[in-house]
């Protein structure tokens, strides 16, 4: 019998049925679809958060369900200077994170990015990991697909690194713009999402956000956002169909650069790795394990 995971999100798609013609050019058209494109709902390597690989979606964890991971992250995909201008982070720097998904409308992350110590550091901590930027991230679904009509999409509402703290290294919590001292990953969006199930091949589901960029180095930068995945649910016990059915290959355009990547579930959807191509120059890599208590 085919494994369903219980975390497995639920959707109001639109079922489309493949007959004659179709159905021969079916295999084709898909063939051309998995160049750009693919996925199941998986956290996003630099938030912590449920989306492509760096776009955000309105696709939603199933309620009770909590994401617990990590990546390798090039220093040049950050928008923070921070990061991407000092050699000490060249190549890779390194997050880990906790998502949970309290209702089905609500999702909280916290993210931890290690840091090295920079030029105007102590001699001591140069080169070497000796803190952490810590992160909060936000989801909120305002629409849930095909709440007035089969069509309509779903609609969430996104922050992502809101706050920050008053002086390096600590302090009180602040969202003034004067003190955005450890703001390096700041944004806030709203997104789209509407699925389209195949029967006997998977669902598709189309993608796009509108995002405000508002950090340390990109404060009231605007920018946009499409993609696509197609998440494979194909019937049978063979081999090749459950291989299948654990690789999912992602696309997007994500404000002015197209990106490309995969993720695999290793272990019933328990365990996953990702890897991403920014630009179709930069690598990132991730692992996490999922659970749902629902």
């Amino acid at each position: 019998m085919k494994y369903i995971s219980k975390c497995a999100f639920h959707s109001n798609a639109i079922n489309i049925v493949a007959t004659g013609y179709a159905k021969k050019t079916w295999p084709i058209i898909y063939f051309l679809l998995l160049l750009v494109m693919g996925g199941k709902i998986h956290a996003q390597a630099m938030y912590g958060t449920t989306g492509l690989l760096h776009a955000p979606t309105a696709e939603m964890q199933k309620d009770k369900t909590i994401l617990i991971g990590g990546s390798m992250i090039d220093q040049n995909i950050y928008r923070s200077g921070y990061w991407n201008s000092h050699k000490e982070y060249n190549p890779y720097t390194y997050n880990y994170y906790l998502n949970i998904t309290f209702f089905p409308w609500l999702e909280v992350a916290y993210t931890c990015t290690l840091v090295k110590g920079v030029p105007g550091w102590p001699q001591q901590t140069l080169g070497k990991f000796v803190n952490q930027d810590r992160s909060f991230h936000f989801r909120l679904r305002a629409w849930k697909e095909g709440w007035w009509k089969l069509w309509t999409p779903q609609i969430v509402l996104g922050a992502n690194d809101p706050g920050s703290h008053s002086d390096h290294g600590g302090g009180n919590i602040t969202f003034d713009n004067a003190d955005e001292n450890t703001n390096h990953l700041t944004r806030f969006y709203l997104a789209a999402t509407k699925h389209f199930i195949f029967q006997r091949w998977g669902t598709l589901g189309i993608h796009a956000s509108v995002i405000q960029f508002d950090g340390l180095d990109f404060d009231n930068d605007h920018g946009f956002t499409l993609g696509a995945n197609f998440r494979f649910n194909r019937q049978g016990d063979g081999f090749w169909t459950k291989a299948l059915n654990g690789l999912n290959l992602m696309g997007e355009y994500y404000d002015g650069v197209v990106n490309v990547g995969g993720n695999y579930a290793v272990w019933k959807d328990r365990i996953n790795l990702t890897a991403s191509l920014y630009d179709g120059k930069y690598w990132s890599v991730g692992l996490y394990f999922r659970v749902c208590l629902k």
